[in-house]
This record gives structure tokens, sequence and C-alpha cells, in this order.
């Protein structure tokens, strides 16, 4: 069987030799080169084609952000950021990592773990991010485009005039997905947005912030207890790591129940209990993801009469979550990523209008 190669870039010889004996050391896994800087990390991976790429953050000569800005644009690779959480800085160009197309983040070893689960651990996320067939992901390719082609037929105006609350939720490729969302959508969305994305606990402490960054408007960590946004207030509120995010009684609830597809937060949690509550005062999207989460509570949500959107699988990182929603009937439209923030536009502008007609 063929062994899966591996290219490892990081500047410090210690934490590279270490990547190199525990992949090495794997039956199923060989390396295929390495290097210590970004500029030899892009030649390795032209002239080499591994099957993924280990990619620390800070690197000379270019940075971990600008070789995944490269290798998506030139030469997709999957690629697994295998970073520190501890530092804000590293954890925003992680962030930006992810956003350009790496598939998903590793901790560094803090020395604390039982011995082998951290190694264990990285063969897993290194076989898994390997299996994921990328695509090329140049920023800025999904932006500009009406969008109204999505927009169309997908329901009567006087039914997109009743929406007031959007949903969303995502997984691996998620980062990037939920980004090129945000740019396109304007500063006066009216509506308010609802985010679940699954990224590690270390890895998401600041990820509302540095969401927040490129956003037209306020993205922070939902707040137990607090009202539920109504229809006309700006701003995305997210999920905090570790909670589930419900809706109950018009007000935002966060509970530690039990993990649901081994994820908390969970995205079915938090669209069936908008499905309980809201309904058809609903738009749901379901991002690029692994898995399934998210399938059956969109499901829910359609059967409510909510607007249902499913990223389509052209423009997904991964299309396992929203390819189970297509399979389950959960999606009224499928969607690429560029249409969605138009279609969201639309809907909010169809809504604004009813809203103007009732004064």
């Amino acid at each position: 069987m063929r062994k899966m190669r591996v290219l490892v870039v990081d500047d410090s010889v210690t934490a590279r030799k270490h990547l190199v004996e525990v992949l090495n050391g794997d039956p199923e896994c060989e390396v295929a080169g390495e290097a210590e800087d970004g500029k030899k990390a892009i030649e390795l991976c032209r002239t080499l084609r591994p099957d993924v790429m280990t990619l620390d953050m800070m690197l000379p000569i270019m940075s971990g952000v600008a070789v995944t800005e490269y290798v998506m644009a030139y030469c997709p690779t999957p690629i697994l950021v295998v970073s520190s959480s501890l530092n804000r800085g590293e954890l925003y160009k992680t962030y930006d990592a992810l956003a350009a197309g790496a598939v998903d983040v590793f901790e560094k070893p803090s020395g604390q773990e039982p011995d082998g689960a951290w190694e264990r651990g990285f063969l897993a996320s290194v076989k898994t991010a390997s299996k994921i067939p990328v695509i090329t992901h140049i920023r800025g390719k999904f932006g500009g485009g009406s969008g109204m082609s999505g927009a169309r037929g997908c329901q009567a105006c006087g039914e997109l005039a009743q929406k007031s609350i959007v949903a969303i939720g995502a997984s691996t490729g998620g980062p990037a997905a939920v980004a090129e969302i945000l740019r396109a959508l304007p500063v006066n969305f009216p509506m308010p947005v609802l985010l679940v994305i699954h990224i590690g606990d270390p890895f998401s402490a600041a990820f509302a912030e540095w969401l927040d960054g490129l956003s037209p408007f306020r993205v922070r960590y939902a707040i137990d207890e607090e009202a539920l946004p109504s229809y006309g207030t700006s701003g995305m509120i997210m999920a905090p790591p570790g909670f589930h995010l419900v809706v109950r009684h018009k007000r935002l609830r966060l509970t530690r129940d039990p993990e649901r597809h081994s994820c908390r937060p969970s995205v079915d949690v938090l669209f069936e209990s908008l499905a309980r509550e809201c309904g058809r005062e609903t738009v749901a999207c379901l991002l690029t993801g692994m898995g399934k989460d998210g399938a059956s509570g969109l499901l829910q949500l359609r059967h409510t009469g909510a607007l249902t959107i499913a990223q389509d699988q052209a423009s997904s990182v991964v299309f396992g979550m929203p390819g189970a929603a297509i399979q389950m009937g959960s999606a009224e439209r499928v969607l690429s990523l560029n249409e969605i923030a138009p279609v969201l536009t639309h809907i909010g502008r169809q809504a604004r209008k009813e809203a103007w007609r009732r004064v």
C-alpha cells in the first residue's frame, strides 16, 4: 500500500525533528521533505507534490499565512497548521491561514500530555487532513457577482419579507467560508446572525475577535440569558467554545449538555431550537464541514417554513455536512459560496421593505 507523503515545515530544528520521528514511526506515513522557512516550503511543495503539509505559522522569509495563500492558489495541497494557541498574534495568523485554505489546525505539544497522547492525535489529524480534496483557493475568488440567480424563485417575496434572523453552521473549511460571507454583507444588514462553528477549544478563544476585524458589523460571543436580537439589529453572535447555543423563550442560552456528533457547540442543537422558537422567521445556512452535524436540524427548520440553504460541493472544502443535508432533503436551496451573501442581502432588503410598509 502506498504511504502517505508528508512535507514538514517548521523553523525549529527540535520541533521539526520530533514531527519527522512521529511520522516516520507510523507504517502508513513517510516524510517526503522538510523545510525550515516559507520559501523552501513552497519550492518543495511544488516539486515533491506531497499528500499533506504540516505547517508552522512563525517562519522566516515567508510567513505561514503567505505559504498557505501561495500553495492554495498555485499547487493546492491539504495543509494542517501545527501551531501554538498561547500567543494571540499566532492565533490570528492561524485564523488567517484557515481563511486562506488550510484545512485544520493542531496544537503543538505543551509537554503536559500523557505519554503518546499528543503523537496519536497528531497522526490522526495528519491522516484526516490528507484525505480532504482541497480546492484552488485565491483570496477574493468568491467575491463579487449579483447572486440573484440564487435569490430568484427561492420563495415568494412576501415569504422572504417574514424573515428576521439568520443562522449559520460550519466546520472544516468554515473559517474561510464565514469570512467571505461576512465581508460581502452590507454594513447595514438588518438581520442578526447566529453562528456555530467547529474549532478546537485551544484555538477558538480569539476567533470572534478575529472575525470582528473582518466584518462590517460587530461579531462577539453569546452571553447566557441575553435577549434574542430582534430584526433591525446588525451583528453576529457566536456559540462560545465548549457550549451549545440554544434559543429558548426568545433568549439565548448556553448549555453544557452532552455533545452531539462529538461536537459542543453543535449546529443541530442551535437549528433544532430555532425550529421550535422561530420557525419560518429563520434563514439557515449549512456550510462546508466534515460529518453530518446540522443536517437533521436544517430539515426540522425546513418543515417549519424556514428558508434552508446548503453550500454546494464545488465551493465546499469538505462536502460532508452540506452533502448530508442535501441527501436528506433538508436544503431548499443549494448555493455556491459566492451566492450566499447576495441572497441574504436580498432577503434583508425584502424584510426591510415589509417593515417600512407597516409603518
